[in-house]
C-alpha cells in the first residue's frame, strides 16, 4: 500500500524546523515517516535524505514546504525531481506551491507547466544560496576592514621569549629546552618566532 513521507530540511542546527513539520503533520504525515537533515541545501549529500529515497517505493507520495527546502543546486534539483518521478515512481506535492503536485494535470499541458514552475523555483533557489554566500562574503570583508579579527584570538607570547628565541639563535640553549621555557609545542614556536620577526 502506498505510504505518504515528509522531508524537513534547515540550514544549521540552530534553525527552527517547526515550521515545516507542523506543515507535513497537518497533511497527516507521522513523525515515522518524517525525515529531517540540518545542513546546506547546495548538494543532496544528506543522511536523512539518503535514508528517505532508500524507502520510497512506487506509488508513494512525498510532501515538502517549499522546493528549497528539498534543496538550492538548481540541476540537482531537476535531477533528484526526475529521480523520485521517473525513476522510483512517487508523486511529490509542494505545499507552497500547489503547481507542483505531480498528483494533479497528468496532460501535456498539467506537465508542461509543472515542469516550468518547477525549473523557475529551482533557479530561485540556487540564485537565493548564492546570493547569501556573496551577502556574507561582503560582511566578513567590510568586518575586516574595519579590524575585526576572525578566529580564535592568539594567545599572548609567554613572558622573556625574544630572550628564548635569542638564546636558542644563539645556540646557548637546545630548541627542545626552548620549547619547553616557552611552554608551547614545536609548530606553535616557530609560528611564534615568525610573528616576533615579522614573517608572514
Amino acid at each position: 500500500m502506498p505510504k505518504q513521507y515528509g522531508y524537513v530540511r534547515v540550514s544549521s542546527a540552530d534553525q527552527n524546523e517547526d515550521r515545516q513539520i507542523d506543515a507535513l503533520q497537518q497533511k497527516g504525515i507521522t513523525k515515522a515517516h518524517l525525515y529531517i537533515d540540518k545542513q546546506s541545501g547546495k548538494d543532496f549529500d544528506r543522511p536523512q535524505y539518503k535514508k528517505l529515497v532508500k524507502k520510497l517505493k512506487p506509488g508513494d507520495l512525498l510532501y515538502i514546504l517549499s522546493i528549497d527546502r528539498l534543496g538550492r543546486n538548481y540541476e540537482e534539483i531537476q535531477t533528484q525531481w526526475r529521480i523520485l518521478t521517473k525513476e522510483i515512481g512517487i508523486d511529490i506535492a509542494v505545499i507552497d506551491m500547489p503547481l507542483l503536485d505531480t498528483r494533479n494535470g497528468q496532460d501535456l499541458m498539467g506537465t508542461f507547466i509543472a515542469d516550468l514552475v518547477l525549473q523557475i523555483l529551482s533557479f530561485v533557489a540556487q540564485n537565493e544560496r548564492e546570493n547569501i554566500r556573496k551577502r556574507q562574503e561582503q560582511g566578513i570583508a567590510a568586518a575586516k576592514a574595519r579590524g575585526q579579527v576572525f578566529g580564535r584570538p592568539k594567545k599572548p607570547l609567554p613572558d622573556g621569549f625574544s630572550e628564548i628565541v635569542a638564546l636558542w639563535e644563539q645556540r646557548e640553549i637546545s630548541l627542545k629546552e626552548a620549547l619547553v621555557q616557552s611552554g608551547v609545542s614545536r609548530a606553535t614556536f616557530f609560528r611564534r618566532v615568525g610573528d616576533l620577526r615579522g614573517i608572514k
